[in-house]
């Protein structure tokens, strides 16, 4: 394995196409392993775009510019780190030489929640709960008409866009008098407007469970000192000809999620054994058909011992963020380590652990101008042991939007969510 020296002609270079918090964190450990990081997004000053050698601002639903750039680049990595994004584009590059992390069918199946789902449910044969798509509300609505009347789904059910993130678009239907509200809800709040998907939805009909969790799945080389070539020359199909991945799996986390978003996690969720084994399968079943390396974040319900797949992420997971504190390599280590064919040895996992996000309701924007918040407070935040605080650095808020994190470790779970939660309480903002 080599790596070279950044802004010169042996870098190591990673392009990131999206550029949150999840990926400044990701961005921040290959950095700490001399990579040469380039940060791409909607906006400027993302988040990763402040600790990345260099940024660029574009649509990455634009396959022509995305494209432009990453020729221009050269990188030895390509990052996806959002589901908008020009997957064909994608496909094209991985088929000229490029290496997309995961790979580029794992991006492509899992940008929106029509491809993932019907993988799982339809050709892997998992349980899931019952759904459908509808691309119109007189499909919408014709189709719940046909699914209730063969008891498939009935009320209460959920409704979101196949793409979108952070909980955005989703809603509970209770009655028949909120069908168009909906609708309406999802197609503002999915993105990719104007690509192929626009205006569909997935209904999901609940399922009767008892916790849902997050098991975080990492896809890994096996280290193999015998290879010396750098690993940046060896691709995905290679390794997985040679059967040269190894699957680890973090501890299962617990979360809490209002309008579709995450505001608490922590780790260990408890669990049987057999639930744990079951969820452990079925990661890794979804993963292995999914392919590439990289850190997976694998969404389930449990129901007693009985496991229904959800959602997969393939890339760092919002959830995930208590392993800041939790663990001996954080989700973003694992990911920065898988990405570039670096070994992952028994991960130690240091205790209960939680986290509770700092959520900012308000408009920072002023006129033309963008007045960043101010945050204070921090002393009270942090004066107990064994708190990490992450402020993301986002530029700006306009209604409620995420700025941060407080993680926290204890002897229980219950201490480390109590510890985390008045440490993101604790801190105040002012526009």
């Amino acid at each position: 394995m080599k790596i070279g020296t950044p802004l010169s002609s042996t870098a190591t270079k990673v392009l990131f196409c999206g550029s949150g918090e999840l990926g400044k964190e990701v961005v921040i450990e290959l950095q700490r392993l001399g990579v040469e990081v380039i940060a791409l997004d909607r906006y400027e000053n993302a988040p990763a775009m402040q600790v990345a050698h260099r940024s660029y601002v574009l649509s990455m639903l634009d396959g022509k510019a995305l494209r432009e750039i990453i020729e221009k680049e050269k990188p030895d990595y390509i990052v996806p780190e959002i589901e908008a994004i020009a997957t064909d584009t994608l496909a094209e590059l991985e088929a000229e030489g490029y290496n997309v992390i995961p790979c580029a069918r794992a991006t492509q199946l899992t940008m929106n929640r029509e491809g993932i789902r019907r993988l799982a449910a339809e050709t892997l044969a998992l349980k899931t709960s019952p759904y459908f798509f509808a691309q119109t509300f007189d499909e919408f609505t014709k189709t719940l008409q046909e699914r209730m009347e063969r008891t498939q789904i009935h009320y209460p059910f959920v409704v979101k866009p196949i793409m979108s993130s952070s909980g955005k678009g989703q809603s509970v239907v209770k009655s028949e008098s909120e069908l168009q509200n909906a609708w309406d809800t999802a197609i503002e709040g999915g993105r990719a407007a104007g690509k192929d998907g626009e205006g569909k939805v997935i209904v999901e009909g609940f399922i009767d469970f008892d916790y849902e969790i997050t098991l975080l799945t990492v896809r890994h080389r096996v280290y193999d000192k015998s290879v010396q070539a750098n690993s940046a020359q060896i691709s995905n199909q290679d390794v997985e000809e040679n059967n040269e991945v190894s699957t680890t799996f973090c501890e299962p986390i617990g979360h809490i999620q209002i309008d579709g978003d995450y505001r608490e996690s922590w780790q260990p969720h408890p669990m049987s054994e057999k639930a744990l084994k079951e969820s452990q399968r079925i990661a890794k079943v979804v993963t292995d058909e999914l392919g590439g390396f990289g850190i997976f974040g694998v969404e389930l319900f449990v129901k007693n011992d009985e496991v229904y797949f959800s959602e997969v992420s393939p890339r760092p997971h919002d959830t995930g963020l208590v392993t800041i504190v939790s663990q001996s390599l954080s989700e973003f280590a694992l990911h920065a380590r898988a990405i570039l064919g670096l070994p992952i040895p028994k991960v130690e996992f240091f205790g209960p652990s939680a986290s509770s996000v700092l959520l900012v309701e308000g408009n920072s924007e002023k006129g033309a101008n963008l007045s960043g918040p101010t945050y204070k407070n921090l002393e009270q935040a942090l004066q107990e042991p064994n708190v990490q605080l992450r402020l993301f650095g986002k530029p700006g808020v306009a209604g409620k939007r995420r700025m941060g994190v407080a993680c926290a470790r204890a002897s229980t779970v219950e201490e480390a969510r109590e510890k985390a939660k008045r440490a993101s309480s604790a801190i105040e903002v002012e526009f």
